[in-house]
């Protein structure tokens, strides 16, 4: 670890990094009480301080009900809050919660509230605390679950969520260089336990990454091939851009094509390459399903029966009958007289009653 990386973050390196933000109306720092997140709110305030007309700033931390430390935690945010002149709000994760899949659940339901929190207070954005740290650890679980090249992207500084944009200032900044930055402004913070409780994925993957780093696999490498990753998959898909603009062409606007199907010539889809004609079938397949986002696993192996029929002659089977024919994240997918067909499935039958 480099000398910088445990150096405190000055005001001029603040301002950098909330430079994009300075023309908002308004931002929402999600704060818990971690280390990073009161490190956000504390130079969040300092970077509005010196602006002669900054974006409004309001904090909102998020209690799950998972820990009966998080009610004492979330008065501890809005002490400092208030010593900094930032209004704070607590939002509450109220209702049942899930007996498996907790880590997504909780994250899901975070997400939802910051939004609301937004649209509350007239904001732009929700701003995270998401460091490079976090960029490695998602990486590392991306990766042991067979994402695809946009998944090993990981996170970007800006994305849209719930119809806000989230912002990731602190996503080049490691986690070190943030408690530094408090240690001086002697800021006290809250240790949540969780953060190293084994049950949980992330706090295994954050244990071997020491060991990673002993081989040269440290966050800032993690982080940078990640960030590699996303120029790559940013290249492709332009590429399918200019794919799907191809085969609209090609088709001289006589095949089906608008808000209810899609439709490709199957042989000009074929000349494509296969990671494009994979995203071209993912975005199809999102666009007109009903059931959610398409598993990238099944996706491939649709486009493998599709490689093989059309590379039997499909455009032989001159009675109109598909040779395939298959539904995927409720869509329909057929290959008949040489195209390829996408459109929404009928709705599954009801079980009640039979």
């Amino acid at each position: 670890m480099s000398d910088d990386d445990n150096s405190p973050i000055s005001a001029r390196a603040a301002k950098q990094l909330f430079a994009g933000l300075k023309s908002a109306p308004a931002l929402v720092l999600a704060v818990s009480g971690g280390p990073d997140s009161v490190a956000l709110m504390w130079l969040a305030a300092r970077w509005q301080r010196s602006l002669a007309r900054g974006p409004r700033l309001t904090v909102v931390t998020v209690d799950h009900g998972l820990r009966p430390e998080a009610a004492r935690e979330a008065r501890e945010v809005k002490r400092l809050a208030a010593e900094l002149g930032l209004p704070h709000r607590t939002l509450r994760w109220r209702g049942a919660k899930p007996k498996t899949g907790l880590p997504a659940a909780a994250r899901e339901a975070r997400y939802l509230l910051l939004a609301q929190a937004a649209r509350a207070a007239g904001a732009s954005h929700v701003v995270t605390a998401h460091t490079r740290d976090d960029q490695a650890e998602t990486l590392l679980m991306r990766m042991l679950r067979g994402s695809g090249l946009a998944g090993l992207s990981a996170m970007a500084q800006l994305t849209e969520r719930d119809g806000i944009a989230l912002a990731r200032p602190l996503l080049d900044i490691p986690k070190s260089q943030l408690i530094a930055t408090l240690k001086r402004a002697k800021i006290a913070f809250a240790d949540d336990p969780t953060n190293r409780d084994t049950a949980f994925t992330r706090p295994r993957l954050r244990a071997l990454l020491p060991q990673l780093a002993a081989e040269g696999g440290d966050a800032r490498n993690l982080a940078r091939l990640a960030g590699r990753l996303a120029r790559a998959n940013a290249a492709v898909e332009v590429l399918t851009d200019g794919a799907e603009r191809f085969l609209r062409l090609r088709d001289r606007d006589d095949a089906p094509h608008g808000p209810g199907v899609r439709s490709f010539d199957g042989t000009a889809f074929a000349s494509l390459p296969e990671e494009v004609r994979l995203r071209l079938l993912l975005r199809a397949i999102n666009a007109l399903g009903h059931e959610g986002p398409a598993e990238l696993g099944k996706v491939e192996t649709l486009l493998s029966a599709l490689d093989q029929a059309l590379a039997a002659g499909s455009r032989a089977a001159a009675n109109g009958r598909p040779v395939l024919k298959q539904t995927l994240a409720g869509a329909l997918i057929s290959l008949a007289r040489g195209r390829i067909h996408i459109a929404p499935a009928p709705a599954r039958r009801s079980q009640k009653g039979t």
